[in-house]
């Protein structure tokens, strides 16, 4: 479990296949270790100083950007939280729903607003000022569009992650909050229609 905040921008030393091989200042990664690469939870398989590996499924390689890394790309990294930990953030999985493409970048006085189009089963679970990950950045929709949604960076979070190295057209991972998921789920059951036929049989008419 992370909370979408960012600790470190990582640069790609090597992807082959199925492993992704990760160069980063944060210390005490050990194997086994759960770790957010751009919003994905990989397995730190291996543990190097100032390096970790992971393998990455046939399925995240589907649905995530993580393939179209390559030696020297730089990725969003965060450690799984502590029960300790403050939950700054939101609470985020480390399971992509899918990626998003951004279609605006503007500098606003002083915040970068981002507009990001969607497919619907992303924009579905999306809430106007709720929350979204984005390359596992924890964020808020500033508001909801026809095909996708926008949002407003501050600086800080700008200048710290690798939004500042992105441009229109690129593509991202997204992870949509887990309570509107869970929301949909309990709401979505299969309930009995009323009908006439029921109503009498119940004694209502």
């Amino acid at each position: 479990m992370f909370t979408g905040l960012i600790e470190d921008i990582g640069t790609v030393k090597n992807i082959s296949g199925s492993k992704i091989e990760i160069e980063t200042k944060l210390d005490g990664i050990a194997k086994g270790d759960s770790i957010s690469v751009n919003g994905v939870c990989l397995t730190a398989v291996s543990v190097n100083k100032g390096c970790f590996a992971a393998d990455y499924s046939p399925v995240t390689d589907k649905i995530t950007t993580l393939s179209k890394l390559k030696q020297n790309s730089k990725v969003n990294l965060e450690r799984a939280i502590e029960l300790s930990s403050r939950l700054g953030g939101h609470i985020v999985s480390g399971h992509i729903d899918g990626t998003a493409e951004i279609k605006e970048i503007e500098n606003f006085r002083q915040f970068f607003r981002i507009v990001f189009s969607c497919e619907e089963n992303i924009s579905a679970h999306c809430v106007g000022k709720g929350s979204v990950a984005v390359d596992g950045i924890s964020l808020t929709l500033s508001s909801l569009l026809v095909s996708g949604f926008e949002v407003f960076i501050i600086p800080e979070t700008f200048n710290n992650t690798i939004m500042q190295f992105k441009k229109e057209g690129d593509k991202v991972n997204i992870e949509t909050d887990i309570i509107a998921k869970y929301i949909e789920k309990f709401t979505s059951k299969k309930t009995n229609s009323i009908s006439l036929e029921i109503l009498k049989k119940n004694g209502f008419v």
